[in-house]
């Protein structure tokens, strides 16, 4: 079994963004009042953006709150168990688990651990604990807007999406993708294939084929709702059949620049310190949702970087300005966007 890999969080941000500076050896000296923050990841950060973002809250976290941190990162689910243990040994003020990998996990200890607080971000306990607080995504917010733009794009009025499972929680990703190519365009046919089999999260060649069935029947907009693994699939085909395709949960223009026109961002750094601050504030075991009013999701086309994101939607910034538009209608009410997975 691969040992946790432990690294203080100085260390971490550090490689996750230079404009931190910071010890690459050692966590920071404690605080006067001892507080501190754990977080566990479901794989190694590496390049991984999303996870990135995660490294980035716990270490604005940290600095608002004068903290020691710490990180943990899985390679595997005997991993992920082995870290969540260590994690609770150490004590901290607070876990943060990022992933639906946790569920299970994170059920266990909190129950055996009924003094130890604990954030888990893009996902809950099926059973509600009064130490675990869950942050989750409004994802169907920001997919809407990156339909609009498709909708906006599309030269021949077929889109449609790759997702990795035929299930309410992935249908977030891709329902309101055709919800919004049809606000923008009426008459646009959507469709979407399923990765589906025993390895849905890492299989790009599956994704891959899949893309090219889509383009193959005139779809020139393909949103990629396949996991990190998946969606290389999906740009390796829109590179090779010369269609455009949207990401999600970071910036991964840069995996396949003039290829993909934007992507569905999580603010994990946005969503960790805000859900720190409030169990820290005397607000544990609540359930937190984040989207367009709250900053925690978003696309890279409507963030002030977007000029340098290598995302194709710089280039259209006509469609910016109407999906800008859409996105505070969303914010104030006007357009109600269906969540797949309510009810």
């Amino acid at each position: 079994m691969p040992r946790p890999v432990l690294l203080p969080i100085a260390a971490a941000v550090l490689l996750a963004t230079a404009a931190c500076n910071a010890s690459s050896n050692q966590a920071a000296a404690p605080a006067a009042d001892g507080k501190s923050f754990v977080l566990v990841t479901p794989n190694p950060v590496g390049v991984n953006d999303f996870l990135k973002l995660s490294v980035k809250g716990i270490g604005d976290a940290a600095q608002a709150h004068g903290a020691t941190t710490r990180t943990y990162e899985s390679s595997d689910p005997a991993s992920i168990q082995q870290n969540v243990a260590a994690a609770v040994r150490d004590k901290p003020d607070v876990i943060v688990a990022v992933g639906f990998n946790f569920a299970d996990v994170l059920a266990q200890e909190a129950e055996r651990n009924p003094q130890q607080q604990f954030l888990f971000v893009d996902s809950c306990t099926e059973k509600q604990f009064p130490n675990v607080t869950c942050a989750t995504f409004r994802e169907y917010e920001a997919s809407y807007l990156a339909g609009a733009q498709a909708g906006l794009l599309t030269k021949t009025g077929k889109v449609g999406a790759v997702v990795v499972l035929d299930s309410p929680q992935f249908h977030r990703f891709s329902d309101p993708f055709g919800e919004g190519a049809r606000k923008t365009r009426p008459d646009v046919v959507f469709s979407q294939l399923f990765i589906g089999g025993q390895n849905p999260f890492n299989d790009p060649a599956r994704a891959k084929e899949l893309a090219g069935t889509l383009a193959g029947n005139g779809v020139d907009q393909v949103m990629g709702a396949a996991s990190a693994a998946g969606n290389l699939g999906v740009f390796e085909a829109a590179k090779a059949g010369g269609f455009f395709a949207y990401g999600v949960d970071a910036n991964q223009c840069p995996a396949s620049p003039g290829q993909v026109v934007d992507n569905v961002v999580k603010r994990t750094d946005v969503v960790i310190a805000d859900g720190i601050k409030a169990i820290l504030d005397g607000q544990p075991g609540t359930a937190r949702s984040y989207g367009l009013a709250e900053d925690g999701l978003g696309l890279n086309g409507l963030l002030p970087d977007v000029a340098t994101s290598q995302c194709v939607i710089a280039q259209h910034p006509e469609v910016i300005e109407q999906v800008r538009k859409l996105r505070d209608e969303i914010v104030a009410g006007t357009i109600k966007v269906t969540d797949p997975a309510a009810g």
